[in-house]
């Protein structure tokens, strides 16, 4: 088995057979598709979706289409710089071993996803369940109520991976209105069924971040279970707190080693996640760091990070305002690898967001009300 955490590779990547990315930079095409819409929000492209999983399936499928000439060949890049080429077979079937832990509703959605795209099956389930490949690091602080200049809690996030030249002109930004569920935003790429960035409609907020090693003896991954950003999807889409969180997290199975930071209205912690373990690590003095690696009794292994440490340089401020955030997630960059830096507001349901690029933390943060685009009807 490789000896890695979960990876998010293909998982954002909407694969079909097709050439490299082209020279010039790729710009999604604004659109319509049933009730789904692409356009761009202050320079962000925004794609809003809606209905039943086929519908919204079918709305992913046809308005991000576009992409897949350049995730294919991202995705080839990828996988020859991490000398898997060989294993794709093997990773294939393992990949088709885990679909019938998927939950209905988003197996439903991924078919018509792959109808609507013509998208090859095989590669699309391959990215969405191909978790124990590549490590990449990633940075969040949450700051609550007591330590914001706004009064009310905020969290920072940095989304870092390699992007090989090409990889920071795919962010999507989509916000999913499921009938029956939860609206929320997810912000990643074309093709990730699940999250690993993510809002919704109460305010509850969370973001992923890879972990390599633990001291609780589980294995680093476990093909039987659900791919975790699928429950995080369905934290999105069930739970309004972060207690609501843990407590699907507790009733799930849980397949690898993960940090999750999760921020609602009122509250904020970081889940420490193994197959065998889930453990809290609560805000100290208002304040809760974290990067990718574990920091409790019983999982925690090497704690030294200097990305950890330049973030806890925010104890040093009596209070932190988004201006403050955004420079202690400049400090914890990561250069070119940096594409995607955010600041959720849950209470007024707003994100910041720069992406592009790396380093995105020197970026303007563009404000998105989210709200808005909860509601149903919007986004046309």
């Amino acid at each position: 088995m490789l000896r890695s955490g979960p990876l998010v590779l293909g998982c954002w990547f909407f694969l079909i057979s097709g050439p490299a990315r082209a020279a010039e930079p790729f710009r999604f095409p604004e659109g319509t598709a049933g009730k789904g819409t692409l356009k761009y929000v202050k320079d962000v492209p925004v794609l809003t979706v809606a209905g039943t999983p086929e519908e919204i399936g079918t709305q992913i499928g046809t308005l991000a289409q576009p992409a897949a000439e350049g995730m294919i060949g991202y995705f080839d890049g990828l996988m020859t710089r991490a000398r898997l080429d060989p294993l794709r077979p093997w990773l294939v079937r393992s990949s088709q071993g885990m679909l019938p832990s998927f939950p209905p509703d988003y197996r439903a959605e991924a078919e018509a996803t792959i109808k609507a795209g013509h998208v090859d099956r095989d590669l699309f389930f391959l990215g969405n369940c191909l978790w124990d490949i590549k490590k990449l690091g990633c940075s969040t602080l949450y700051v609550g109520p007591d330590r914001s200049a706004t009064a009310a809690p905020l969290l920072g996030r940095n989304f870092d991976f390699p992007t090989l030249g090409g990889l920071h002109e795919y962010t999507l930004v989509t916000v999913y209105r499921p009938n029956g569920k939860r609206a929320f935003v997810s912000v990643a790429f074309p093709g990730l069924i699940g999250c690993v960035s993510a809002m919704n409609d109460a305010g509850l907020c969370l973001a992923v971040l890879d972990v390599k090693k633990s001291a609780d003896g589980s294995p680093p991954f476990d093909l039987t279970g659900t791919p975790l950003p699928l429950t995080f999807r369905r934290i999105m889409e069930e739970c309004a707190t972060v207690a609501d969180a843990e407590k699907m997290l507790r009733e799930s199975k849980r397949t690898t080693y993960l940090n999750l930071a999760v921020c609602d209205v009122h509250d904020g912690a970081v889940f420490e996640i193994t197959p065998k373990t889930l453990a809290v690590r609560q805000p100290q003095d208002g304040l809760c760091s974290c990067t990718n690696h574990f920091r409790l009794p019983g999982l925690a292994t090497d704690t030294q990070c200097s990305r950890f440490d330049a973030l806890e340089k925010s104890r040093e401020s009596s209070k932190l305002g988004l201006s403050d955030l955004q420079s202690r997630l400049h400090a914890a960059n990561q250069g070119e690898a940096t594409l995607q830096t955010m600041i959720f507001e849950p209470a007024s349901r707003t994100l910041h967001l720069a992406i592009g690029q790396g380093p995105t933390t020197a970026k303007p943060l563009h404000k998105l009300e989210l709200g808005p685009l909860f509601a149903p009807g919007s986004g046309r």
